[in-house]
């Protein structure tokens, strides 16, 4: 087998062109056993097989730089640069993160996992290496819907100025994770229907020289067309028409599907896991689809991303002019929320706790300074939701929790949850956010309020004395088995809903004084800066000791979940245990 004997880009320079065809064949072969035993980006990886092989044929990596864009089609790069034991040998299908990584290897040059960055980064590089000195070809790698990206789109206004070799491999597979949207498609479009003759071309307008390469999946056409711009003197593009999921049927026919999966078998592509019961992301997609058909005035919006809060393709149908897909534009999807609800519209924006970082800028100035009553539901917020350190989401309260106006809410149950994402659509007073729980449903065990316009009211589920549970969203269960231990130790405990993350229900905390000596906030987020933070400020003066608990400030990568809440103490019987010792002091 040819793919055993890869061990560095020299080794895949050493091929004939038979033999990189046949290298091919391999590497889709390795990927899709991967994939399927592991899980991950399918579509993206298969569909740049021949073009990661070229450009290792023409450019000299290490030396020449390659940046990846999202860095989630970077598998085939790991396998011809020293890794491919982490795709042949299901032993090591763990050693290597799904994204490029330093740490791995002198070949990767940056952690990326979010998207449109590329090509600002590799134009940096560019013009670090123009000032210090130095005469490599930099190449960025951008596609499957990064372009629509703000900072793409800034890099590529750039790149021109830079005046010097900076190449641009624009990897058009016509999909986003679903569907491509906006104008700058339409152009891709028509540079792929005239071979990249067509007059109007988004590329040139900015200043680039370009290069279109049709048969994206062409090993011969792609080492043609690299060698062409390999040491060139000005930033060139070259746009190659690629398809997703190229080799795998099942992923060539369902490209939104295929985009990333769990492990799955290969003859059918069934999963071999398949979560049973109802979801929050399904759950809020018919739900607002239903609220769509009473209501003209509501309207969803992702900034690329329906399938994570539930909109499949029927559903997205189904709602029409009603679901908006903005690309992956996450700044535009807020601003645009914030229009539409100083219009009068009920947009409902539904993003990624790890994406909606990207979008800081337009919650607080574009939303909440204009104090517009656009919702925004923060999807998969949660220390276990996912572990690559390029998409925590671990700090959307830290994030959120410090803007004026904003009301930010943390639902317990499915029941809370939608009565706060129906009274949120109602409320004209200030921007509200939603942290969606993870996880599947859990039914309501008490009566729920519709109408949670008196801010920053708790909702006491106990009443004890001595210890106070403030357990926020995620984590009510948790502060529930807390008290149970508790009881069991003779200790009767508070238990209280906090409901709004946003605000402190300060007559509630301070009836607490009379009758209570420890204080326990729990929160499902970065602790530092966080819900836990705002309670202990409050009882700062007083004699009430306050433990707060909630995960460490601090960037980590691929952990065990359950490993690292016990890390934080963030298990019932170490929190218990932190409780009896602090009654003790």
């Amino acid at each position: 087998m040819l793919l055993e004997k890869i061990q560095s880009p020299d080794d895949v320079k050493r091929l004939s062109r038979d033999e990189l065809k046949t290298l091919a064949a391999e590497v889709r072969t390795h990927l899709i056993a991967k994939l399927s035993a592991h899980g991950g980006h399918c579509g993206p990886n298969l569909g740049m097989v021949e073009a990661t092989i070229a450009l290792h044929v023409v450019f000299r990596s290490p030396e020449d730089k390659i940046v990846f864009d999202v860095s989630h089609q970077s598998y085939v790069h790991k396998m011809l640069t020293g890794r491919v034991s982490a795709f042949t040998e299901a032993a090591h299908y763990d050693d290597v993160s799904g994204y490029t990584e330093p740490s791995e290897s002198e070949h990767d040059h940056f952690i990326i996992g979010h998207t449109s960055t590329s090509v600002s980064l590799a134009g940096g590089l560019a013009k670090g290496r123009d000032l210090v000195g130095g005469k490599e070809n930099v190449i960025a790698v951008i596609g499957d819907g990064s372009l629509s990206g703000g900072e793409a789109l800034e890099g590529l206004d750039w790149a021109a100025e830079l005046g010097t070799n900076f190449i641009i491999v624009v990897n058009d597979n016509q999909m986003s994770i679903a569907e491509n949207h906006g104008g700058l498609y339409a152009n891709l479009a028509e540079l792929r229907r005239t071979k990249g003759q067509a007059t109007n071309n988004l590329f040139r307008a900015m200043g680039l020289d370009y290069l279109y390469v049709d048969e994206g999946n062409d090993v011969d056409a792609l080492i043609e067309a690299f060698e062409q711009v390999k040491d060139a003197d000005h930033p060139v593009v070259v746009h190659i028409r690629t398809l997703k999921g190229m080799g795998y049927a099942l992923a060539e026919a369902d490209q939104e599907r295929w985009h990333w999966t769990m492990p799955f078998d290969i003859a059918t592509g069934e999963l071999q896991y398949t979560p049973s019961g109802e979801d929050y992301n399904t759950l809020t997609a018919v739900h607002l689809l239903q609220r769509m058909k009473h209501d003209a005035n509501v309207c969803a919006i992702t900034a690329g991303t329906p399938g994570i809060w539930g909109w499949t393709p029927e559903r997205r149908l189904e709602a029409a002019g009603q679901f908006v897909d903005v690309g992956i534009a996450e700044e535009h999807a807020v601003a645009l929320a914030s229009g539409m609800a100083k219009r009068g519209a009920q947009p409902v924006v539904g993003v990624c706790s790890s994406f909606l970082q990207r979008a800081y800028d337009q919650v607080s100035q574009d939303l909440c300074i204009n104090n517009n009553p656009a919702t925004l539901l923060v999807l998969w917020g949660s220390l276990t939701s996912m572990t690559d350190v390029t998409h925590l989401c671990h700090f959307d309260i830290p994030l959120l929790s410090g803007i004026p106006n904003l009301v930010y809410l943390a639902p317990t149950n499915r029941e809370e949850y939608l009565a706060m994402l129906d009274w949120s659509l109602s409320y004209r007073e200030h921007p509200v956010a939603i942290r969606v729980p993870v996880g599947p449903t859990q039914p309501a065990s008490r009566d729920v309020p519709q109408d949670f316009s008196s801010l920053n009211q708790y909702e006491v589920v106990l009443r004890g004395e001595q210890v106070a549970v403030l357990a926020l969203g995620n984590f009510f269960g948790l502060g529930e088995s807390v008290c149970r231990l508790l009881r069991a130790q003779g200790v009767e405990a508070t238990l209280i809903n906090p409901r709004y993350i946003t605000g402190l229900d300060e007559a509630l905390l301070h009836s607490l004084t009379a009758d209570h000596r420890v204080v326990v906030t729990l929160e499902d987020g970065a602790l530092e800066g966080g819900f836990g933070e705002k309670i202990a400020r409050f009882y700062g003066p007083t004699a009430m000791r306050t433990l707060c608990y909630g995960a460490r400030k601090a960037f980590v990568d691929r952990y065990d979940p359950q490993a690292f809440l016990a890390e934080n103490r963030l298990v019932d019987t170490l929190i218990a245990s932190d409780v009896i010792e602090a009654l003790r002091c």
